[in-house]
């Protein structure tokens, strides 16, 4: 997991200080922000692989942050760890309902919150394998059956959708009419290889400007092009 990118927006320089040390030796790269704004800013340029947050910022209240993350369709899928002193029941379950993927008070230890990063990084890992992005504006969820260019909801007819996971499998690599015929429908003779460009088509316009990612090869038959 090392050179993972993990942002702790955290106004107590000490503790900052303390966590950043930690997790640079396990070998992240680590951003340190002290103030609500700051971090907000420069999440608009640079997507981390987690945000451990504090509750108590001096600009805005941490589970106002984690809530914008987590109704975000660009930042809902960062994992958000909450670091706070704040050690009621009711803080820790309104976190986590709010979407927070885990939640440790203050004070803790240091190798402790490491091995929750970790064991965070790996949930989440897994629980994003089914999720597709291309030419950063297209992002597929493959258990949802949901599909996004930049944040609108694109709505696909299941063959549609079922063509576009078959192309997003194998990004760059071409695939034949006949193969992507086969694909969907088993062999079916019935079905004419021409069936392909007419869907084509509609899920080109369907996607809009993320249309263009799918190419298609004189001849052969189409790719997805980053």
């Amino acid at each position: 997991m090392s050179g993972k990118t993990i942002f702790v927006v955290e106004d107590e320089k000490d503790i900052s200080n303390l966590v950043a040390l930690h997790l640079r030796k396990s070998g992240f790269i680590v951003i340190e922000f002290g103030k609500a704004e700051n971090f907000l800013n420069y999440l608009k340029r640079t997507i981390p692989d987690l945000i451990i947050l504090d509750l108590m910022l001096p600009d805005a209240d941490g589970l106002d942050i984690c809530r914008q993350l987590k109704t975000s369709h660009d930042y809902h899928s960062i994992p958000v760890i909450i670091l706070t002193a704040k050690s009621e029941e009711t803080d820790k379950i309104i976190g986590l309902e709010l979407g927070a993927d885990d939640y440790v008070t203050k004070p803790f230890s240091p190798k402790e919150l490491v091995a929750r990063v970790k064991s965070v990084l790996r949930r989440s890992e897994i629980k994003n394998s089914e999720k597709i992005t291309a030419g950063k504006i297209l992002s597929v969820d493959l258990n949802k059956y949901e599909v996004f260019v930049k944040d609108k909801k694109i709505h696909l007819t299941q063959t549609e959708f079922n063509i576009l996971k078959i192309l997003l499998s194998k990004k760059g690599w071409v695939f034949t009419r006949e193969k992507i015929l086969d694909l969907l429908w088993q062999g079916e003779k019935a079905v004419i290889d021409r069936t392909i460009d007419v869907h084509i088509k509609k899920l080109r316009e369907k996607l809009g400007e993320a249309g263009k990612l799918i190419t298609n090869v004189r001849g052969i038959g189409y790719k997805i092009e980053e």
